[in-house]
């Protein structure tokens, strides 16, 4: 068969384009990282360069938590209110059954109702930040899938918003137990200098949250049947806490009553009460204070580089 050399020129076998290794060697790969800042996705970034990336996104975790607390109840009538109403409701549940039926003030409680008052608002805040440590990653997962930055920002955030809705909540605890002293049967709570402790137990109290949040946050996302528990356990904290009765009272005599009485949300209730109360049984304490430092250290960061030891496994079903 002859062909024209025009026809010849139309049947050529098409280029073959070069290899993929010659065209992107690794030369040419590491140039264009070094030259537009690219990283690799899907691992998990170095510890400090990770934090410094949290430093970085701060006004954007103070945006968003208090775009939390914005839209906490906002479809509600009374909106932001229940931010105050429902500690309250649950503070008088609590004086009524504990504080007048059963009587908790035989175990040396001067001020039943303020003493209930405050563990009931200050507990709330704690089991309020590690749910919402807990529900961080989940409720954002279009937004761990979508967007590149720390996830760690999501808890922290959470727990920033918390606080944020803690400050009317904290009037109201205070005015609650200055004006109980007034009350027949009651112990008597005085405005002193020591209720400026009140700042620095609150903010210790929030860095032990927050890094109970970074844990949590990271177990439900890797087993989220522990979502399910995570209430029964907190209601057990509670009780085992002194929320609502004393423990050095109640339970010092027995051998591993101490266990109680120094683990940490126990410690900062007694923080707090030791701030605004006048109960003999809790008197500001130096050694309560250095342990509730220890505390608040340690479980900040144990709690980061546990959600950082996750950091590449979140939003990757």
């Amino acid at each position: 068969m002859v062909v024209s050399a025009g026809e010849a020129e139309q049947v050529q076998p098409p280029l073959v384009p070069p290899p993929l290794e010659r065209v992107f060697d690794q030369a040419s790969v590491e140039a264009a990282v070094q030259q537009n800042d690219l990283a690799q996705i899907g691992v998990r970034p170095r510890l400090f360069p990770y934090l410094k990336e949290l430093w970085k996104r701060r006004s954007f975790v103070q945006v968003m938590a208090a775009s939390k607390a914005e839209a906490e109840n906002q479809n509600t009538y009374l909106g932001q209110i229940w931010a105050l109403v429902s500690p309250t409701i649950n503070a008088a549940v609590y004086v009524l059954i504990f504080g007048f039926l059963l009587n908790v003030g035989r175990a040396g409680i001067e001020n039943t109702i303020a003493f209930i008052v405050v563990g009931v608002f200050m507990f709330r805040f704690f089991e309020r930040s590690v749910m919402a440590g807990a529900h961080s990653l989940n409720k954002n997962m279009n937004l761990v899938r979508s967007v590149n930055f720390p996830r760690v920002v999501l808890p922290a955030a959470g727990v920033l918003a918390e606080l944020m809705m803690l400050g009317p909540a904290i009037v109201v605890m205070c005015v609650i137990s200055y004006a109980s002293g007034f009350l027949p049967m009651s112990g008597k709570v005085t405005i002193d200098a020591y209720w400026l402790l009140l700042v620095p137990a609150i903010f210790l109290l929030w860095l032990f949250s927050t890094g109970c949040a970074f844990m949590v946050a990271r177990w439900v996302a890797m087993t989220p049947d522990l979502d399910n528990l995570l209430p029964h356990v907190l209601r057990i904290l509670m009780y085992a806490s002194g929320v609502i009765f004393s423990v050095d009272r109640s339970l010092g005599q027995f051998s591993w009553g101490w266990l109680l009485e120094y683990q940490p949300v126990a410690v900062y209730l007694y923080l707090v009460r030791s701030s605004i109360l006048n109960e003999p049984a809790y008197t500001p304490d130096a050694t309560m204070w250095v342990i509730g430092v220890i505390w608040a250290v340690l479980f900040s960061i144990v709690g980061v580089l546990i959600f950082w030891g996750g950091e590449e496994k979140y939003g990757r079903d």
